[in-house]
């Protein structure tokens, strides 16, 4: 993925999905879905000892868990170049637009859409006691934007790699900062208890020293070549995609029970996560129109506010909330439905590209 931005020559053209996407990406649907129904068995076979691992915390901090979260963020972490904070002014406009939608509008409208569709619209069919938890689980989701996939989905639309590098880099800043104050406002405003102390742990556990950690790894491998840094790379990425794969397999051991309940919750939950990547692309898209930002721009403008950095809302929400918790189950669903939603977006701005030049503010921007 990290390709995509360091030789931005290639960026011209949309490219082909095998070109940008490894293997684990374009079929990341199916291994949830694979992960969802070992889970589940595992846990019916084999209860006593998910239990033990679920027991085994520090500081509402589950070890294993804790472990697992970071051998899946660090390796992402490790190619955002905060060195592109330099760029941001480059194309002001974009990057006002991007976090405009990334921060003033993403999690408020998920918390809106949480309310409606599962306080109101979903509610007789969901459990009544993990009602709080869904709409947790989503705020959560929604509070942070994506890091490294969206240079999978900028590759595949033709994006300005700079800017794509610049805007993650940017975002990835503000949400050291800004994601446990938003967190905890919306899930004050849904009458949710916040914990303080477990969110401030998980901010600083999750977010701010993997991204130390991430940072001072990169600057030594960097001092080796540029060589020795990919080579690293190509080595940790199956640890990172191992680690996903087994927190979700542990996730849903301990889901299993709920889900074999109410088989609609995973998909009762995954109405507003695509309304909302609609609603932000689509936004975020038309606003660059207006703003007359050539189409390279818009494309990872619009993609980044409409993924998620699912990774941090899942170790979140099993901090928060615990393994067995609604909202852990819904920061799961955003996995599930990633590849296919993203990818449905990378094709409406694809085809859109006549339509979005046809604009005289685009035509006349440099």
């Amino acid at each position: 993925m990290v390709d995509a931005v360091t030789t931005g020559t290639e960026a011209a053209g949309c490219m082909p999905a095998a070109s940008a996407m490894s293997g684990f990406e374009r079929y990341l649907s199916l291994w949830v879905a694979l992960c969802i129904i070992a889970g589940v068995v595992l846990g019916k076979l084999a209860p006593g000892a998910f239990q033990a691992i679920g027991r085994l915390e520090i500081a509402r901090v589950n070890l294993p868990v804790g472990l697992l979260i970071w051998v899946m963020i660090v390796p992402m972490l490790l190619k955002v170049d905060f060195g592109a904070l330099g760029q941001v002014g480059r194309r002001w406009r974009g990057i006002g637009i991007t976090l405009f939608v990334n921060w003033a509008i993403k999690p408020f409208s998920m918390a809106l859409l949480a309310w409606i569709f599962i306080r109101h619209v979903f509610a007789s069919w969901l459990p009544a006691d993990q009602l709080d938890s869904y709409v947790a689980g989503l705020i959560l989701l929604a509070a942070a934007p994506c890091t490294a996939m969206v240079f999978v989905w900028s590759r595949l639309t033709g994006g300005d790699p700079v800017f794509t590098l610049s805007q993650v880099a940017l975002n990835d800043t503000i949400m050291v900062f800004a994601f446990a104050p938003i967190v905890a406002l919306l899930l004050g405003l849904s009458s949710i208890v916040v914990p303080w102390d477990t969110l401030l742990v998980s901010v600083v556990l999750y977010i701010i020293l993997p991204v130390v950690l991430a940072q001072l790894w990169r600057r030594a491998l960097l001092r080796h070549g540029q060589a020795t840094f990919d080579a690293t790379l190509a080595r940790i990425g199956p640890l990172s995609i191992a680690a996903l794969l087994l927190t979700l397999v542990l996730l849903f051991a301990f889901q299993g029970e709920a889900i074999l309940r109410q088989p609609l919750v995973i998909a009762l939950l995954a109405v507003p996560i695509l309304i909302q990547v609609l609603f932000n692309s689509t936004l975020a898209y038309w606003l660059n129109r207006q703003a007359g930002e050539p189409h390279g721009i818009a494309c990872p403008s619009a993609l980044i506010g409409a993924s998620n950095f699912f990774e941090l809302a899942v170790a979140a929400a099993i901090s928060l909330f615990g393994f067995q918790s609604g909202a852990a189950l819904a920061t799961v669903v955003g996995v599930l439905i990633e590849v296919p939603v993203m990818l449905l977006v990378v094709r409406a701005v694809n085809r859109s590209r006549g339509w979005y030049e046809r604009h005289p503010a685009t035509q006349e921007s440099p």
